[in-house]
């Protein structure tokens, strides 16, 4: 049985996510479909995590099982001149039995960008957030930077209750028995870098950030809350007053899905 590693680009606009989902299309669905018509058997795929609706990737990470003797290199052609034009396949590579894309991931890097020029081509407009009003990117910036470090992040989570599974090692640990007390999810992440780029002659705004794992909405909370920092609705010092609440409510709220990419994973 070979385990093969699939690095995968796609444009998340048409899809519900990653995750499969009953009648709706996913990204892990048509991999797996594809793969089942290539391999001629049943294909389990495990992602590095889950991306939202709308929610794009340059380099998701993902692994399976197989017996197919197909190489690696007709294997990445073959599934991609059979998978829409909104995902490809950038690698396919043989890895250790024991490899697992989530359990084993180290860190994470996801990147948004914020378009703030009058008007939005057409040929960009899946993969920004549209903002054409008068932004600091200066004080977004210096918040941005507090965020680096081991926080609570529950005031950036979707909700207290609801989190995301791609924290490193969340899986490595056998499952409890039924009668078990349920597992309480631990909303601290570390945040390795945390950085905000203006670039004036695109009028774009990027935010880029690099972490051990990320909570549901997690980035598009921060974003969102530092579009309310650009804005003058809250100071750069303010973050800092919002993680240490724990409460949702006074971050800004979740920004659009569209402009946000998963860079990287790292092993």
């Amino acid at each position: 049985m070979r385990n093969l590693r699939l690095v995968i680009a796609y444009d998340g606009t048409d899809f519900h996510g990653w995750q499969r989902q009953p009648n709706a299309p996913t990204v892990q669905a048509s991999l797996e479909e594809t793969l089942a018509r290539i391999t001629a058997a049943q294909v389990k795929l495990h992602g590095s995590g889950r991306t939202d609706a709308g929610v794009h990737a340059a380099g998701q990470v993902a692994n399976f099982s197989t017996d197919c003797p197909i190489p690696g290199e007709n294997l990445q052609k073959a599934l991609n001149d059979r998978l829409p034009p909104s995902v490809r396949i950038k690698e396919v590579r043989e890895v250790a039995e024991d490899f697992h894309a989530r359990y084993h991931a180290r860190a994470k890097t996801y990147r948004y960008r914020i378009l703030r020029a009058p008007v939005c081509s057409p040929f960009f407009w899946r993969f920004v957030d549209h903002y054409p009003y008068p932004l600091d990117h200066r004080r977004m910036a210096n918040a941005a930077r507090l965020l680096e470090g081991e926080h609570d992040f529950t005031s950036f989570a979707a909700s207290s209750a609801d989190e995301d599974d791609d924290l490193p090692g969340a899986g490595n640990q056998p499952a409890a028995p039924e009668s078990s007390p349920k597992r309480v999810p631990s909303m601290v992440r570390t945040i390795l870098s945390s950085r905000l780029l203006w670039r004036p002659r695109m009028s774009l705004l990027t935010y880029e950030v690099r972490g051990n794992g990320f909570l549901h909405h997690m980035v598009r909370n921060i974003v969102g809350t530092l579009i309310e920092v650009g804005r003058g609705k809250l100071a750069p010092a303010d973050v800092l007053r919002i993680l240490e609440a724990r409460d949702r409510t006074l971050a800004g709220p979740t920004a659009p899905a569209r402009g946000l990419c998963l860079m990287k994973v790292e092993y």
